[in-house]
């Protein structure tokens, strides 16, 4: 009997992904044998050896989210010091290369723009939704939040766009799993919190959402509600079982925007996002740069044929750049 062994990280939300792919596998072709390798990633033990404090409050803290000039200190330093997105695939790679794994799943937006020598993003499947959500204690949306409402997230990109929205959020770090992020906002850790449309809908969560966000208020991060396959290059016999879970139209949208980060050779301490999408065989790519405390934000869109998806994202990234894009990347890169 055929026999794939999947790695993945130990969460709830990564455990699902690995468990969509399975079961997308199995019906693909019936018989097939797939067993499931939970991997600890450098990632999850930076977040577990963390102090514990999960936003920092009040002006009186020198280092709230998105503070210009300042970096966020602790585990939230090391995880955007130790490697940047690899520090949430590195483990797993290196098992695939090792032959410990035949396939890892990665959430997209997690995966750096350069593959570790010797693996290929075999398939990716079809999007969830991209756009972000505003969890509330409250059942508020952006809008209704009151004023220097304690908006929590990780992200840099979101809290850029959100001072630059509202400039009197206080936006504070908000780690942990998404179960965690949840059970924070409902505590009172934060007045709201801005997560993932795709992951609050895989697990469940979709009720809790008080506001999807559209992309023209909150740009998602590039490849965000997409699932990364990834296999050993010279792996021809995953390939083929894998083939089955490439979805075209998201596999384009997703070259388009890795290209535009590519070619920005941005940071993980960059504000950067990027969506794309498809109109008949029409490319649609937006695309953002800031400063983590929104006083700056440039942002712009790019037009183009299907199969010219890499040039579609390389141009835009070249117009940010002439717009100052640069200036913005080396200051806080």
């Amino acid at each position: 009997m055929d026999r794939i062994v999947v790695g993945t990280r130990g969460s709830l939300l990564a455990r699902w992904q690995a468990g969509f792919v399975a079961r997308t596998l199995r019906v693909a072709h019936p018989g097939l044998e797939i067993e499931e390798k939970i991997i600890v990633t450098e990632g999850d033990r930076l977040s577990a050896g963390s102090s514990g404090k999960e936003a920092w409050v009040g002006s009186s803290n020198p280092a709230r989210l998105g503070d210009a000039g300042r970096s966020p200190p602790s585990a939230d330093a090391a995880l955007w010091n130790a490697g940047g997105k690899a520090v949430w695939v590195k483990e797993i790679e290196v098992a695939l290369l090792a032959g410990e794994v035949d396939v890892a799943v990665h959430s997209m937006k997690d995966v750096p723009g350069e593959l570790a020598p010797g693996l290929t993003l075999v398939a990716i499947p079809e999007r969830a939704d991209a756009r972000d959500a505003v969890v509330s204690r409250e059942g508020s949306g952006l809008v209704g939040l009151p004023t220097s409402a304690r908006v929590g997230t990780a992200s840099l990109r979101r809290a850029c766009q959100l001072k630059a929205l509202r400039p009197d959020f206080q936006v504070e770090i908000l780690r942990g799993n998404l179960d965690t992020r949840l059970r924070k906002v409902a505590d009172g850790a934060v007045d709201a919190a801005i997560l993932a449309c795709a992951g609050l809908d895989r697990l469940g969560f979709a009720g809790r959402i008080s506001e999807r966000l559209p992309i023209e208020r909150m740009l998602p991060a590039v490849g965000q509600g997409a699932l990364a396959v990834e296999i050993r290059a010279d792996d021809q016999r995953t390939r083929a079982f894998c083939q089955a879970l490439d979805h075209r139209e998201t596999a384009v949208a997703v070259l388009a925007e890795r290209s535009f980060l590519a070619r920005l050779g941005a940071t993980c301490r960059t504000p950067v996002a990027g969506h794309a999408w498809l109109c008949g065989e029409d490319l649609v790519l937006r695309g953002l740069v800031g400063r983590p405390d929104g006083t700056q934000v440039l942002a712009d869109q790019a037009f183009g044929r299907v199969a010219d998806a890499e040039e579609v994202g390389r141009g835009l990234a070249e117009t940010l750049l002439c717009r100052g894009a640069g200036s913005i990347l080396a200051e806080c890169g």
